[in-house]
């Protein structure tokens, strides 16, 4: 194993700690636990948010951290839930009259910890609420579904809902709304290396390709014989469009992602032919993100998600926001 850290068991502290030093006008980090704060808090009228998880998404999840987003991210360490009491110290720290939405991806270790410290935040007196995401169509049974990429538009959808001031059941509200019209699909070319393990998560041959992966480096929901970008596409498509149940002239918000490791040349093609075929279906693509926005180490592959939209998720979509990740400016009027 070849990484730049240190000392395995101690880089995500070292990365935050990285983080804030470059950027300082967004963020702040908590002395006593692994939790990003934004660099000034908000008043007491708007809703705060909180998500977070293991390390080893980046930017997810202190990259969404800062204005028209998150309040507070908590960095468990790599792939492996935050405490709750360091989840609590969050919602403690960022916590408004108005209240903190909590945002969770539909993980085991996530979702009993998060809702946890969502409840005991509760009977402390803070208003809270929470909002589960579950994004990931490779898996039959919604209840089941893994939280991917949809996780960083509920940030920035119900981020922007805090902003203009809405209240907590009302950002709640249009998280879910986003949660209900997303949906996510990952594929894997290669395994990824956990620091402390110093070892491939799982073995591919040079024809394997793992279709349906989550974000922990695990395996995916079937193993397939490599195929070209255009089919790779065309197969990823196919099946968030038919759970979506998309119709021709529908909008959508369009992400094609690496998933660490994938080089840009690669992930532009697969862009290209991602929208190109979603284009042949009659759906009318409104804004397209083409990055990293929720990744697992240095794994490469890619992940296709697309958002049905309508005319409030897409005035929030496109709200201002500032963080080390996403930044839209405000809007040009001409006068």
């Amino acid at each position: 194993m070849k990484k730049l850290i240190n000392t395995p068991g101690e880089e995500v502290r070292e990365m935050l700690e990285g983080m804030v030093l470059a950027f300082p006008e967004i963020l702040r980090l908590d002395p006593d636990w692994n939790n990003v704060y934004r660099r000034y808090k908000k008043p007491s009228y708007k809703v705060a948010l909180v998500s977070g998880g293991g390390s080893g998404h980046e930017p997810a999840h202190a990259g969404y951290v800062g204005y028209g987003m998150l309040d507070g991210a908590c960095a468990g360490f790599t792939y492996t839930s935050p405490t709750v009491p360091q989840i609590q110290a969050a919602i403690r720290e960022v916590a408004t009259d108005a209240g903190v939405l909590v945002v969770i991806k539909n993980y085991a270790g996530d979702v009993m910890n998060f809702r946890t410290a969502a409840e005991l935040a509760a009977s402390e007196g803070i208003k809270t609420d929470y909002v589960i995401v579950n994004d990931d169509v490779s898996i039959i049974e919604k209840e089941k579904r893994r939280g991917t990429t949809i996780t960083v538009f509920v940030h920035k959808i119900a981020g922007a809902a805090a902003e203009e001031g809405w209240s907590l059941e009302e950002v709640k509200r249009v998280a879910q709304k986003v949660v209900d019209n997303g949906r996510d699909l990952g594929v894997a070319l290669t395994p990824c290396i956990v620091p402390a393990a110093g070892k491939p998560t799982f073995e591919l041959g040079p024809d394997e390709i793992e279709f349906g992966i989550g974000i922990h480096g695990e395996a995916g929901v079937k193993r397939m014989k490599y195929m070209p970008s255009k089919e790779l596409a065309k197969m990823m498509v196919d099946k968030i469009v038919e759970d979506l149940k998309l119709e021709k002239g529908e909008e959508i918000a369009l992400v094609a992602q690496g998933t660490g490791g994938t080089p840009y040349m690669e992930k532009f093609l697969f862009y290209r032919d991602v929208r190109k075929y979603v284009e042949s279906l009659g759906l009318k693509v409104f804004t397209s993100w083409i990055g990293e926005f929720m990744t697992s180490l240095e794994m490469q592959g890619g992940r296709v998600a697309i958002l049905r939209l309508d005319e409030e998720l897409k005035r929030l979509l496109m709200a201002p926001a500032t963080t080390i990740a996403i930044k839209v400016p405000p809007p040009i009027v001409v006068t």
